[in-house]
């Protein structure tokens, strides 16, 4: 795209081009021409404009605080915007930025702002307007399978290989699951046909015989790549929870428990290599069906929608973790799966091909790369671990570990008084309310940045984790 305008560059600096292409198109033009994740924030002193905007799946956090008067903060994270003060509103609302939007203000001459509109710029399901300036081979029409299979390589490799601009060492999160499994390997491949002089460093994490370590060691066998193991312990890993909360700004029970690890090899990671720009495999599972309970749908167009609705919250849960538990350790989080390319190529496919298939989900993408041999076969019909479950043993999974500790932390009176005491969001395991309290403590009164815990659908689950689920406990005895 940099070829085809000619823009002439003062620096280094990835945001810049933001500016060139608003003052050659303004806003609209702008933004849909912005293939990547970003959170900005734009000021045109000329037109007496501010916009702000954010990536389609908010992979890039945003806050904003706003008073009745016009008197406008933002930030990346709500922990810089909640100590402000401000003389009319003794309490400030903060808020996430919608993602997939950009907001218009006018600036009012005694620096105040007024919001003129809110426009949501992309949907999922469209191919994004810079398609119409990247040097993607041509795709093939026709939702023929092995045409579809042809196209979604493409636009995976392609995904991983203009995400390999960066002045710091790359490095990839490898839990040993297909995901990450498939985007570790597809790296490994473009760094050495890139001729890039390191070799990739792959981190995984996990406690004393959990199934993630072994998977990822095969994998990383596999493709040659410099592994690095990262070994906790619940104690570390309790320990780690107040942390963890105050970093991610959340007390969604699935959210907290798969962050911990994150967390940790983050921190391992930034202590002890020179990886800095980290890929991951984050925005798979809600893009391809793969949790368990998509087995569970009622029919294609169902899981067609609830796949769409997870991608639109994911900066809620899973793009919010690993954002955060990345960035808190001074890290650069890269997410293919969510390309806009390959992410809107993908929701375009007829529903039927999406959803599991003869008892596996996430089908399609399996058998996408079943001739390639870039994983091992065992990894790439390896069943779907939530990543809280599979860094720890079957027989004491990470939840039973945290939900035993909780067990003496939270009694029983406190829990019949959960209602009163947190009227929106009520915790109804000791667990959540566990997490709920440290939150509390963080950021009083701001529960409303969750608008609700995730949850599975089409099942009576009491608790968010894969483990609980009967088809789980099935594959399990199999």
């Amino acid at each position: 795209m940099q070829q085809h305008f000619e823009f002439e560059y003062q620096t280094k600096v990835d945001g810049e081009i933001i500016l060139h292409l608003y003052d050659k198109g303004g806003i609209e033009q702008t933004i849909c021409m912005l293939d990547g994740v970003f959170a900005f924030i734009l000021l045109d002193t000329a037109s007496k404009k501010v916009f702000l905007g954010r990536d389609t799946y908010g992979v890039r956090p945003l806050f904003k605080a706003m008073t009745e008067d016009g008197f406008l903060a933002v930030c990346s994270e709500a922990k810089g915007l909640v100590t402000l003060k401000h003389s009319t509103t003794p309490f400030l609302k903060v808020e996430p930025f919608l993602p997939g939007h950009y907001e218009v203000l006018d600036l009012k001459p005694n620096g105040k702002v007024a919001s003129v509109e809110m426009v949501k710029y992309h949907h999922c399901r469209d191919e994004p307007l810079h398609a119409l300036y990247d040097n993607v081979e041509k795709l093939f029409p026709g939702f023929e399978l092995e045409t579809v299979k042809s196209n979604l390589r493409i636009l995976f490799n392609n995904a991983i290989r203009k995400r390999l601009m960066a002045h710091r060492r790359i490095g990839c999160l490898l839990s040993g699951g297909l995901d990450s499994s498939l985007v570790a390997a597809t790296l490994s491949k473009q760094l050495k046909e890139a001729q890039i002089q390191y070799t990739l460093q792959t981190f995984a994490i996990g406690m004393e015989d959990s199934p993630d370590l072994l998977a990822a060691r095969k994998v990383a066998d596999h493709i040659g790549s410099e592994h690095h193991e990262v070994l906790f312990n619940s104690e570390e890993g309790i320990q780690a929870l107040d942390e963890v909360i105050f970093s991610l700004e959340t007390y969604d029970i699935t959210t907290v428990r798969a962050s911990v690890g994150m967390y940790l090899i983050s921190k391992y990671i930034r202590k002890n290599t020179d990886s800095v720009v980290i890929f991951s495999g984050e925005g798979s599972d809600e893009l391809t069906q793969g949790y368990i309970y998509f087995h569970k749908a009622p029919s294609p167009e169902k899981a067609e929608e609830e796949s769409e609705r997870l991608l639109k919250e994911l900066y809620l849960f899973d793009v919010l973790r690993a954002d955060r538990t990345t960035a808190a350790h001074g890290l650069e989080l890269r997410v293919p799966f969510l390309d806009h390319r390959f992410s809107s190529y993908y929701l375009s496919l007829p529903p039927e091909m999406r959803i599991p298939k003869n008892g596996i989900e996430k089908h399609l993408l399996r058998e996408t790369f079943e001739d390639s041999n870039l994983i091992p076969k065992e990894i790439l019909w390896r069943p779907k671990e939530a990543f809280s479950d599979g860094i720890t043993s079957v027989k004491n999974s990470w939840f039973k570990i945290l939900q035993e500790y909780v067990e003496h932390q939270v009694d029983d009176t406190m829990m019949a008084n959960a209602a009163q005491k947190f009227p929106f969001n009520t915790p109804k395991t000791k667990e959540g309310y566990y997490y709920r309290q440290i939150f509390e403590r963080h950021y009083p009164g701001r529960a409303d940045w969750l608008t609700h815990y995730w949850m599975p659908k089409w099942i009576s689950a009491t608790d968010p984790s894969a483990r609980t689920l009967t088809h789980y406990k099935s594959a399990a005895k199999a």
